[in-house]
């Protein structure tokens, strides 16, 4: 695909996007991306789209190093020659530090942070859980819980490899690249890939709906001392004696509280602008292809704030890409 080709395949598929980026007033040449999980799904869409706008380079980040590379040289034979690789673990320090390591020594800065590596909580027979024939209607109200008892278990083991890498994955890669981020010279872009089930109504327990929704007494330790109760709760089978949502319990609460999280850290540095967002029912992986959105349609809320123009929000929570109730 020639240069001109390019141009005109990237304006036809991502209209909205080139219409709504911005400039890259103050950013010098380039813009520098970094985009977690991004091998498939909507991650590697966020990446396409990224790419997409002028001036931006990403790196994609993957767990699996030969799925990584595969995902971007189908980009570069797209044309995007503004993507990179480097291999990522959310769950491993060291791979965190080499990835923080890699962009300090390639761009010196880094202007835009999509954190979307997630993983389910959940042991599932997709086969079982596809004959069941739920509507998105019921799946995505809740109602399905028990519904879903036959194809779908949670283990304690699945419970753990949940939060460690939707939430403590999250931060710690965030809390790696923070200094790259400051340097950004109009401010880091920080997107949080959230879900539905990360909404504050749909925690039966008003306890912790209010622990959780009280920004302003928020801080991370009051979060780690809930997740910690979750674990205790969860092993000891009392989740919902003791308030906590049964649809996908891990995952629920590893986006509540990854929502709290970007709450936190827009306080903290209010020269950024971090937030999260539900990027829809989308057909993936992670929700086993039950989703009605297409990956397109998914990548578009956490590409917008990734491109937000000064003076946009921060510290909110988006539905798809409209600004909804935490």
């Amino acid at each position: 695909m020639g240069p001109e080709r390019k141009q005109d395949h990237q304006k036809a598929a991502h209209p909205s996007i080139i219409a709504t980026m911005g400039s890259n007033e103050g950013y010098g040449a380039e813009r520098y991306a970094v985009v977690s999980g991004a091998n498939k799904g909507i991650g590697y869409e966020v990446v396409r789209q990224l790419a997409a706008c002028q001036g931006v380079v990403v790196v994609l980040t993957a767990r699996d190093e030969k799925r990584g590379r595969d995902a971007t040289s189908q980009l570069h034979h797209l044309g995007f020659s503004n993507v990179l690789f480097h291999q990522l673990d959310v769950l491993d320090p060291f791979s965190i530090q080499s990835l923080a390591n890699f962009i300090d020594n390639r761009f010196g800065r880094l202007d835009i942070l999509v954190n979307n590596a997630g993983a389910s909580g959940a042991v599932v027979d997709e086969e079982a859980l596809k004959s069941l024939n739920i509507d998105p209607t019921t799946w995505l109200s809740g109602k399905a819980v028990n519904k879903i008892q036959c194809a779908i278990k949670f283990t304690y083991e699945k419970a753990e490899e949940c939060l460690n890498t939707n939430y403590y994955g999250a931060k710690r890669l965030t809390e790696a690249l923070l200094p790259l981020l400051k340097l950004s010279p109009q401010g880091g872009r920080i997107v949080n890939v959230s879900s539905l089930r990360s909404e504050l109504k749909r925690i039966p327990s008003e306890e912790i709906r209010n622990e959780l929704g009280d920004v302003e007494t928020l801080t991370e330790e009051k979060v780690d001392a809930l997740l910690t109760k979750f674990l205790v709760d969860f092993k000891q089978n009392t989740l919902e004696a003791n308030g906590w949502t049964l649809m996908l319990p891990a995952y629920s609460i590893s986006k509540v509280t990854l929502n709290a999280y970007t709450r936190i850290l827009a306080k903290k540095y209010p020269k950024m602008y971090i937030n999260c967002v539900h990027p829809g029912f989308v057909n993936t992986d992670i929700n086993w292809h039950t989703g009605t959105m297409t990956v397109e349609e998914g990548a578009a809320g956490p590409v917008k704030l990734a491109l937000l123009p000064n003076g946009g929000p921060t510290g909110c929570y988006f539905d798809q890409t409209e600004v909804a109730d935490f």
